[in-house]
């Protein structure tokens, strides 16, 4: 004897496409507000298409990057104030593509969460879009995943996708030498490394995100969550005037461990501390978590988000040049023979 089951539906499992399909069309206007040269086809297909001779490549190089925003994303997600950090996504990408010499091209993203909250989505996404945007590169594809039992329903991850091309024979570093100063461009505060730290520090208070900052105004958690600074057409147009060797995206392991990977073996760095101010933030981080010194350095950007290396006889035009592109600009210091980061003065 047989006994009727129910049929059950996707929906019933957790996984509503509808949602994810409504969720297409209103981000739809969005990627459609980044569509640059090159761009042959929108979202919806089962790829996305793009021309390199329409970008206006005649050799070009591709150059790829992937990243993530990290435990950052738990601030926005216990917050709600999830708008910008799609900019933060893309950041972390571009601007790794702009060290190597590339353009970044296009950019896809990966979307994972509990229950897709198609209005949550929506501002996630335009997030993204607006990072790409500032990066003058265009959102031509991702993917949605509702994944009921793997993320709770309120949460998500993010993981984004960087395309760039570059001529060939453009590729950076290039002719590294001693002698050559380091130019740094200020950072918009902590950027997206280190948060596990930060979260940590935060506990230690015993703050809640909605607490008045201690270092501005504002709410703490909204402080923290200012996005990663996109230092891509600044950085292109500094490239095209010449006389940049490197670039280095200040990131995890930040001016101590960065600095090495764009200098040759034989190369190091002397960077004198006193040549900015650190900012608010890091004075409180580094005050209520009694962090040391060479731990700030290596752990978050203490306020240099990007250094320029360029030769010393285009330094003041490029430090012109990136003043006029609203960077601020510190002369850190300069590469030296023999290989090894040393620091003068102390970070104040």
């Amino acid at each position: 004897m047989s006994t009727e089951k129910n049929g059950l539906s996707y929906a019933q499992a957790g996984v509503d496409i509808d949602a994810g399909n409504a969720l297409v069309e209103a981000i739809k206007p969005a990627a459609k507000a980044t569509a640059r040269a090159g761009v042959m086809a929108g979202l919806g297909g089962f790829g996305a298409l793009f021309d390199l001779k329409a970008a206006g490549f005649s050799d070009p190089i591709l150059v790829a990057a992937t990243d993530g925003v990290g435990t950052k994303l738990r601030i926005a997600i216990d917050t709600g104030h999830v708008d910008t950090i799609g900019i933060d996504l893309v950041a972390m990408c571009v601007n790794d593509l702009v060290c190597q010499g590339a353009e970044p091209l296009f950019f896809l993203d990966y979307f994972a969460t509990g229950r897709l909250d198609v209005a949550a989505a929506t501002r996630i996404v335009t997030g993204i879009a607006e990072g790409c945007r500032r990066a003058g590169c265009a959102l031509i594809g991702g993917e949605t995943a509702e994944m009921p039992g793997m993320y709770a329903a309120e949460d998500f991850d993010l993981a984004g996708f960087a395309i760039g091309a570059m001529e060939r024979g453009q590729e950076l570093p290039a002719n590294v030498q001693p002698g050559d100063l380091l130019l740094g461009l200020a950072s918009d505060g902590v950027h997206s490394n280190g948060y596990s730290l930060v979260r940590k520090i935060v506990a230690r208070t015993g703050l809640d995100w909605g607490a008045d900052a201690p270092f501005t105004d504002g709410p703490l958690g909204a402080a923290l969550l200012a996005p990663t600074r996109v230092y891509v057409q600044p950085a292109l147009a500094a490239i095209r005037a010449g006389g940049v060797h490197a670039l280095a995206h200040i990131t995890g392991g930040g001016l101590t461990e960065n600095l090495p990977r764009i200098l040759p073996e034989s190369m190091g760095a002397e960077i004198d501390l006193s040549g900015w101010e650190l900012p608010p933030v890091f004075g409180w981080l580094a005050q209520e978590g009694g962090i040391a010194q060479a731990e700030m350095l290596k752990t978050f950007n203490a306020g240099v988000g990007m250094v320029v290396v360029v030769a010393p006889d285009r330094a003041e035009e490029i430090e012109a040049l990136l003043h006029k592109a609203g960077e601020q600009v510190y002369r850190l210091g300069h590469v030296t023979e023999g290989a090894g980061i040393r620091y003068s003065g102390a970070l104040a």
